[in-house]
């Protein structure tokens, strides 16, 4: 169900994705108006929209002041993400912004050619048909592109120094992202270098999620890894939680995952990258063109380790990879 944000409280939907209630609030006719399109839920992405907005404020905009932030929420579910759009493109908002990688990036673009959009995904925005170019999107979006589906072979090498003995890991995908085939593709050849025999598990709702942990341990399989998907990250307490009761040792892409008690995560920072979706609205509502607003990419990638859950599943972590981490959770 699509909820949807007024200023910066969250409000509780009152029916369907085709009745989106609209929040009671005063503004003025003037205020540009910025529609978000998240992809998980408001409590599971509050630390996205406390960085957008921290983004927001650092170009001088104050919701409620000087623009109006309106959240749509598709909580995971990728179906809702071209009737949300659409519904941004009726209410006739100043720019999209859309927190809800690729597909709600394909989404926006779908419903409009003229509204500028800001997207924060973690694929090549060129090869999904976003933008003509990094350097020079030139049409109505630019945002910021982590390229965390690039780092899978980073990820399995991390891995595989912390536990050099494995051979059979798993992959959580969501087959209904229109990434996936290109996740499962990078994940085969990342494995295979390193030897490994790769297992492709299924989540595309909630309720699939422990039946596929279940998978894993009748399959054996001795670690996990996770693609950059938006309803994983939406879901990252649950998944944690079923690694954790399984004693599974996974790697992340994010550090909200190391944050809720995951092993380790490598990848750029979440918050950062949220940050950045916010100085890049900015610049458009101070009349920036986002055909010439070049998409902007992380500079470092941060390894992060949670010794608590290390010790829990009876794992030392090497001191060569304790060297290298960024950040140490204890």
């Amino acid at each position: 169900m699509a909820i949807d944000i007024g200023r910066r409280q969250f409000v509780s939907a009152l029916g369907g994705a085709a009745a989106w209630p609209l929040v009671a609030r005063a503004q003025q006719p003037a205020l540009p108006i910025i529609g978000v399109l998240g992809g998980g839920s408001p409590t599971s992405f509050e630390f996205a929209v406390a960085s957008f907005v921290q983004g927001l404020d650092e170009e001088g905009y104050d919701d409620g002041r000087n623009v109006a932030l309106n959240y749509l929420w598709a909580d995971g579910q990728y179906d809702r993400m071209s009737a949300i759009a659409a519904e941004f493109v009726r209410r006739r908002v100043t720019v999209i912004v859309t927190l809800g990688g690729t597909p709600a990036a394909q989404a926006a673009k779908s419903a409009t050619s003229t509204i500028p959009i800001v997207f924060e995904l973690g694929t090549d925005p060129v090869a999904a048909g976003l933008v003509a170019s990094l350097n020079r999107p030139g049409g109505n979006l630019t945002g910021w592109t982590s390229m965390t589906v690039d780092l899978a072979a980073k990820r399995l090498e991390i891995l595989h120094d912390l536990l050099p003995q494995i051979h059979t890991i798993a992959f959580l995908t969501n087959k209904s992202s229109s990434t996936n085939v290109n996740l499962v593709h990078e994940m085969e050849a990342a494995a295979a270098v390193l030897g490994m025999q790769v297992h492709f598990a299924d989540a595309q709702t909630e309720s699939d999620l422990a039946p596929a942990f279940e998978d894993l341990v009748r399959l054996k399989v001795e670690a996990l890894a996770l693609s950059g998907d938006q309803f994983h990250l939406s879901r990252r307490d649950k998944i944690v939680a079923l690694a954790a009761s399984h004693k599974i040792p996974a790697i992340y892409f994010s550090g909200e995952y190391v944050k809720a008690g995951g092993l380790m995560s490598y990848g750029p920072n979440m918050a950062d990258s949220y940050r950045q979706v916010g100085v890049l609205t900015g610049r458009i509502l101070k009349g920036a063109n986002p055909a010439d607003l070049p998409v902007e990419q992380p500079t470092k990638f941060e390894l992060v380790f949670n010794l608590k859950t290390a010790k829990a599943l009876g794992l030392t972590v090497p001191p060569t990879l304790l060297a290298r981490a960024d950040e140490m959770i204890e």
